[in-house]
């Protein structure tokens, strides 16, 4: 069986800006992971210390880190 690795291609902070990032690079057809409390114990989200990672599949990784990068570094200015 073929067990699909993932890689965080950026952590963000802002729960609204996690669903608009995930929503874009869906868009762009790239597959990222989607967690949720089911993901985890109850209540205790994916947050790491610098926010939500973003995960997408490994073979995915590089191109989804650029297009990533670009729509966050556009959404801060």
């Amino acid at each position: 069986m073929n067990e699909i690795v993932y890689e965080t291609i950026a952590e963000v902070a802002s729960p609204s800006v996690v669903e608009v990032l995930v929503a874009a690079l869906r868009g762009y057809g790239f597959h990222p992971l989607v967690r949720d409390d089911a993901n985890g114990l109850p209540g205790i989200s994916s947050l790491s210390l610098r926010g939500t990672p973003i995960e997408v599949p490994e073979a995915e990784a590089a191109d989804a880190r650029v297009l990533a990068e670009a729509l966050l570094r556009d959404m801060t200015k």
